[in-house]
């Protein structure tokens, strides 16, 4: 099994020799070049393997979740020339994996991917899959606000979940609001509104008794230094600040005045998690443990943020 590799480090598998090949053949030899390339993997999948066996069944338009016992099936010539195709991009151009295949899964379910908006990717998935408890602790919610939506997943799947909640999905961003629109009507979400707002600066007197967001949280310096697979990602839906907190910080000073008396904020702001407990020692942020530990994420009573705002709107205001 040989392939050429072209000048300027990019690699050529047109020349490739492995017949007769089958599926598994293809993911392990996908596998393969892809670590040896040294590939990042951040977007959805998180080893090689996972991703050149999605990479594969798009070519192959197979589930996404075909069962082990078709991995010896063997392929035609042209569908190991569009799998090939296809690990050169992702070798050459280091485009994420979602990307490519347009379609990325969150909370068990597909939505449409391209570079308008971030990958799906949240650890809120498992919140809302969970119905967000024991967060909730049993509280109703009629409406729920998804802050920073992108792609509208977390909305959006909210609003699956929850066929009851009334959600918004805001963004400032006119090109991932489309793209979310596109997702709103792929999983036909009639109980989900997109909304462009700059922050809550559309939301005047909208109140919900749910706020989930999953901001911008990487630092400057973060965000410089990340690898090639991100830039093609928009930087709008990363870089905040020199600690990642600029925007989470206008959150946590107006999420008040859009939260109902009993109202929970859920937010995301990953290695920002330190920075923010330097800042807001007195505050009580409960950090929320997944099934793979702790992941940057925490949750708080409206009745917190107002006992703390006068600090938290100087931390804010100080930012601009």
């Amino acid at each position: 099994m040989t392939a050429h590799r072209a000048s300027a480090g990019r690699v050529d598998f047109s020349s490739a020799s492995f017949e007769p090949v089958s599926i598994i053949d293809l993911i392990r030899f996908g596998g393969s070049r892809f670590a040896e390339a040294g590939l990042t993997f951040g977007h959805s999948y998180d080893n090689a393997i996972d991703e050149a066996t999605q990479l594969v069944l798009h070519a192959l338009s197979m589930p996404h979740d075909l069962g082990p016992a078709y991995g010896a099936a063997k392929v035609t010539a042209e569908e190991k020339t569009r799998v090939l195709a296809l690990f050169e991009r992702r070798i050459n151009d280091r485009m994420p994996a979602a990307y490519l295949t347009g379609e990325a899964w969150f909370a068990g379910l597909s939505f449409k991917s391209d570079p308008r908006a971030l990958v799906p990717r949240s650890p809120i998935a498992e919140l809302i899959e969970s119905g967000f408890e024991p967060w909730l602790g049993g509280r109703e919610v009629s409406r729920a606000l998804d802050l920073c939506t992108g792609s509208g997943c977390i909305a959006i799947a909210m609003g699956h979940y929850r066929p009851d909640w009334q959600v918004i999905g805001a963004d400032i961003n006119e090109d991932a609001l489309a793209l979310a629109a596109e997702n709103k009507a792929r999983l036909h979400a009639d109980n989900v509104e997109l909304r462009q707002s700059d922050l809550f600066a559309g939301m005047q007197g909208e109140v919900f008794d749910l706020i989930a967001t999953n901001p911008p949280y990487v630092t400057h310096d973060e965000t410089d230094a990340l690898p090639a697979e991100y830039a093609h990602e928009p930087e709008l839906g990363l870089r905040a600040g020199d600690d990642g907190l600029d925007l989470a910080l206008k959150i946590l000073r107006d999420a008040p005045d859009h939260l109902s008396e009993d109202g929970l904020l859920v937010c995301e702001i990953g290695e920002a998690e330190r920075a923010l407990v330097e800042l807001l020692p007195e505050l009580p942020l409960a950090w929320v443990e997944f099934k793979v530990g702790q992941m940057g994420i925490f949750v708080v009573e409206r009745a917190e943020l107002v006992a703390h705002h006068a600090r938290i709107k100087a931390l804010a205001d100080a930012r601009g």
